[in-house]
């Protein structure tokens, strides 16, 4: 008997490079379509976890709140990332861009991002509560907001001297004068 071809192989990393942590955006960006969404930190290559119901039922309201109420030079968008450096992405859950957008691209460099969100997931509580404000902070993102579920409160950061100050959280309405006026509702986004 001789073994008959299983059809296409499903890409998976290259074992070798993930261990010398020598990924790089070049290679992100050359990701086959199969490919799983993946972040790129110090060269190592992390999947991104799939979200839950709950989870994109509030990004999907933030981004349709956020689509309406943002002020013309400003573009919402979700699922997209942001290149920090040579060996480094970043996969967060919605960005407010500075317009223009290319939205033929994926990945957007950090000086055309104004707010980074993240809605925390039980798998992905460590890493967008401590590790993420560090690395977008480091890129300059000027903004960051952070969801927490049940119930839905939002925590939006502003960035001095390098690192971000809490300057709003409400689980009624968030109220800010930067980077424009909001006043979001969060019943809007809540699931």
């Amino acid at each position: 008997m001789t073994a008959e071809p299983a059809g296409d192989v499903v890409w998976s990393e290259d074992l070798v490079k993930q261990k010398r942590a020598g990924y790089t955006v070049e290679d992100v960006l050359n990701l086959p379509a199969d490919a799983p969404r993946v972040e790129l930190s110090d060269g190592v290559l992390r999947v991104v976890p799939s979200p839950t119901g709950g989870h994109q039922k509030i990004n999907w309201r933030l981004m349709g709140w956020l689509d309406r109420h943002c002020p013309k030079g400003f573009e919402p968008q979700m699922a997209v990332g942001v290149v920090v450096d040579f060996d480094s992405t970043i996969e967060p859950d919605a960005l407010i861009l500075h317009s223009p957008v290319d939205l033929g691209h994926h990945f957007f460099p950090p000086e055309q991002v104004v707010v980074a969100i993240e809605i925390v997931s039980p798998g992905t509580r460590r890493r967008d509560r401590l590790e993420k404000p560090g690395l977008y902070a480091a890129a300059g993102v000027p903004h960051y907001w952070r969801i927490e579920q049940d119930p839905v409160h939002i925590f939006a950061y502003d960035l001095a001297k390098g690192r971000y100050d809490l300057v709003a959280d409400s689980d009624e309405e968030l109220v800010l004068s930067a980077p424009f006026e909001i006043r979001l509702p969060v019943r809007d986004i809540a699931p």
